[in-house]
């Protein structure tokens, strides 16, 4: 038998409500969660949220390794109405299917899902259902996703101990990567992001230095930093061109920059016939999610996901900070339209408090 859940769904572009969505009865392989925490994605998910993704009218093709018209233009990429906003939940199990073994009844658990009163997932060989330890931190949990695509980036960067290492795009990603490279054992570590608050976070979390890019020459400052010489690697998050810039400025020479943005179209004003034409740096598109991985077969999505689970749990990291603000369920309409849509400089990670 179905029942109505509240649901966290775009019912248009740009507007966010709660609704009552028809839930399925729990599947002799599924497991169905009562919620208690959850959030959204900031980067990609808004993209869909404001109906700009090239999804709405295209599909990516892989066998052609490209974006192509849709079979049917009908078919959109996102659908307003039926579009469930949210990413990450964690809860208790309150019922299972005949098949579930290796979960019970009262097990709390993480896994993907929208912000939703309960969500019903897989219960049977699926990765991404995982255990909440006894000591797991919601906060932790709940940056699952966001933490596989910064070490993806630190990864495909190639950071070494001892290296300087520039980070823009302070968001939960860069908050996450300053962590991953601090510890690392990178020398230096410098933030730049134009929201103090944020800075703060990135301070806390081990960078050294932070920079508001909008009221200095952040390429410049990491020049004069590291003596000229300008950074081993730089992780670009913000998908904001002037970072970009600023990242083939404060390069060093035959360095690497990871970009891990899912950028909009940038405008007239990026320059390649700058600072790239000299400083020779390695441009590397990183995402964590595209197959194979870079170091595969030793690497994968699989093994990234497993080692963020184990670094997030055993308090290698720590979230806490990022998850800000945490608001109810009941609010998180307009919660999301405010601190996702309308201004994200108000947020790091926004999380929801159910119950």
């Amino acid at each position: 038998m179905s029942e109505l859940t509240k649901t966290l769904i775009a019912t248009e572009p740009r507007k966010a409500e709660l609704v009552a969505v028809e839930t399925a009865a729990v599947g002799v392989d599924e497991v169905k969660v009562k919620v208690e925490f959850s959030a959204p994605k900031h980067g990609t998910e808004v993209v869909d949220f404001r109906g700009t993704t090239p999804f709405m009218e295209e599909e990516f093709s892989e066998e052609w390794r490209t974006f192509v018209p849709r079979k049917d233009p009908s078919n959109k990429g996102i659908v307003f109405g039926e579009f469930k906003l949210g990413n990450m939940v964690v809860g208790e199990i309150i019922e299972t299917g005949g098949q579930v073994t290796d979960f019970s009844i009262g097990d709390r658990v993480c896994t993907y899902g929208p912000i939703s009163e309960y969500v019903v997932v897989k219960g049977v060989d699926n990765h991404r259902l995982l255990k909440m330890p006894e000591h797991g931190k919601w906060q932790n949990a709940v940056c699952y996703d966001p933490a596989q695509f910064a070490l993806g980036a630190v990864r495909d960067a190639n950071i070494k101990p001892g290296d300087c290492v520039a980070i823009s795009g302070l968001g939960a990603i860069g908050q996450i990567a300053v962590q991953l490279v601090k510890q690392l054992g990178a020398s230096l570590v410098v933030g730049i992001d134009p929201i103090e608050h944020r800075r703060e976070v990135a301070r806390e979390g081990g960078a050294d230095v932070c920079f508001d890019p909008t009221t200095c020459d952040t390429g410049y400052e990491v020049k004069k930093l590291t003596d000229k010489q300008g950074v081993d690697a730089w992780i670009e998050t913000s998908g904001i061109s002037t970072a970009l810039q600023d990242a083939l400025k404060g390069i060093g020479y035959a360095g690497t920059i990871a970009y891990i943005a899912f950028a909009k179209p940038f405008p007239e004003g990026l320059n390649f016939g700058r600072e790239a034409h000299f400083n020779n740096a390695s441009l590397v598109f990183s995402r964590a999610a595209s197959e194979p991985n870079r170091d595969y077969p030793r690497w994968d999505r699989k093994r990234i996901e497993r080692t963020c689970w184990q670094l997030l749990m055993n308090g290698h990291l720590d979230c806490t900070k990022i998850i800000d603000p945490v608001v109810d369920f009941k609010d998180s309409p307009e919660a999301y339209m405010e601190y996702v849509d309308q201004s994200p400089n108000l947020s790091i990670k926004l999380g929801v408090k159910h119950g």
